[in-house]
């Protein structure tokens, strides 16, 4: 799924491995949106259903013990503010339920209607880890796309399209790229310039640092553009771009 930041088709993809229930993924958020913002490279999301199918879960006080300390890890490192409403109310509701597909239907949703789902899945982890809400409800979501200017009736009926098969052959499909990358866990980030194969990318050693994210990200895209522009019209198996 491709969110596009220019009206031509871009020269460059940042791939962007998440969970909607990913803590490191919403340390990263300042970091995406920064990448977004770029011209000429799109932002494609790729889903990887954490915590959905068997691995759902209602919070409890174990979860609880377990996610506080990295939560404060993660506010510490990245400045991306928790609210009360997470941390004295989700967390402490044992019947809130923490499922990842719904979220990330309607993130496939948004797309399909003008290509906002970067956009509403920031919505969605400010809604989870500032303001409490329970992004796992079909209400909540359509709340959070009503919020976005979506149309409400056009939103019920892609997110009904996307939940089940579909969300569920998206998170395949992001798993197994999860593994070609190399990647261990979520967030993971690759950049590909020119149909090269995409090259991992520490975006972690740039949390709280969205200038400096930046400087590096557009290196790397002349790097790689220049590789690929040197490489042009050369035999396939001569044109790959270094890792």
């Amino acid at each position: 799924m491709t969110t596009a930041t220019a009206t031509t088709a871009p020269v460059a993809r940042l791939h962007y491995l998440y969970d909607p229930l990913c803590g490191w993924c919403y340390a990263v958020a300042p970091l995406i949106a920064t990448a977004a913002r770029l011209p000429g490279l799109a932002i494609e999301l790729h889903a990887g259903g954490m915590m959905a199918g068997a691995q759902r879960r209602h919070v409890g006080r174990d979860w609880r013990e377990y996610v506080l300390p990295h939560d404060r890890r993660i506010a510490q490192l990245s400045g991306q503010p928790f609210g009360e409403a997470y941390f004295d109310g989700l967390l402490r509701d044992e019947a809130a339920l923490l499922d990842s597909e719904p979220p990330i239907a309607a993130v496939l949703a948004a797309h399909t209607l003008g290509g906002r789902g970067l956009e509403l899945l920031q919505r969605i982890q400010r809604a989870h880890y500032q303001h409490g809400r329970r992004i796992a409800e079909p209400a909540t979501l359509r709340a959070l796309a009503l919020e976005l200017g979506l149309d409400g009736d056009a939103f019920d009926t892609a997110f009904a399209a996307q939940l089940g098969a579909p969300s569920q052959a998206h998170i395949e499909a992001s798993r197994g790229l999860l593994r070609r990358l190399g990647g261990h866990g979520f967030p993971t980030v690759a950049l590909e310039v020119g149909g090269s194969p995409a090259a991992s990318l520490d975006i972690g050693r740039y949390l709280g640092q969205p200038e400096a994210w930046r400087a590096y990200l557009l290196e790397r895209l002349a790097g790689l553009r220049a590789a690929a522009a040197a490489a042009f019209g050369c035999a396939a198996d001569a044109c790959a771009l270094p890792a």
